[in-house]
C-alpha cells in the first residue's frame, strides 16, 4: 500500500522550490498565478498518485509544465500596440540574489525551452541532473546537454 503525506504537508514541504523554478521559468510577475495552478493540478491528481518516492521531482515536473503552458498561452494572447514596451518590462525582471548580474535572467529567458528549463532547475532549484531529467520527462544524458548547450549560449551571450 502507498504511503503518501498529507497534501499540507507536502506544500509546506516543497512550496519554495516550486516557487523558486517558476520566478525563473516564468519571471517574477507570472510566478505566482503558475505556482497556484500547479498546486491546484498537484491537487487535483494527489489521490490518483501511485509512487510517493519522488514528490519533489513529481511536483517540480507539474510546475515545469504550468511554465510551458504560460509561455504558449502568452504567445497566443495579443497584446495591444500601446503596451507591449511595459509587457516586455515587467515580464523581464530579474530575480533578486546577491551576485547576480542584472541581464543574467534576462538571458536566461531567451534561451529555448528545454535549455532554460534545464538552466533554471540547475541553479534556480540547485537540482541534479537526474532530477532534471524526471522534470523534463527526458534522459540524464539529454538533461546534461540541455545545461551544457544553455549554459554554452549564456557564456556567449553575455561575454
Amino acid at each position: 500500500m502507498r504511503t503518501l503525506p498529507p497534501f499540507q504537508t507536502l506544500l509546506d514541504r516543497y512550496a519554495d522550490d516550486v516557487l523558486g523554478l517558476l520566478r525563473g521559468a516564468v519571471g517574477r510577475a507570472d510566478a505566482e498565478d503558475a505556482f497556484q495552478e500547479t498546486f491546484l493540478a498537484a491537487l487535483r491528481a494527489y489521490p490518483r498518485l501511485q509512487d510517493g518516492r519522488n514528490l519533489r521531482g513529481w511536483l517540480l515536473t507539474i510546475a515545469h509544465r504550468k511554465a510551458i503552458d504560460h509561455h504558449r498561452a502568452r504567445g497566443r494572447r495579443p497584446l495591444p500596440v500601446a503596451e507591449v514596451e511595459a509587457v516586455i518590462e515587467a515580464s523581464a525582471e530579474p530575480l533578486d540574489g546577491p551576485g547576480l548580474d542584472d541581464g543574467l535572467w534576462e538571458a536566461v529567458a531567451a534561451l529555448p525551452p528545454k535549455q532554460r528549463a534545464a538552466v533554471t532547475l540547475r541553479f534556480g532549484s540547485d537540482l541534479p541532473h537526474a532530477e532534471i531529467a524526471a522534470a523534463l520527462g527526458c534522459s540524464p544524458e539529454a538533461a546534461r546537454r540541455s545545461l551544457h548547450e544553455g549554459l554554452t549560449k549564456l557564456r556567449k551571450e553575455l561575454a
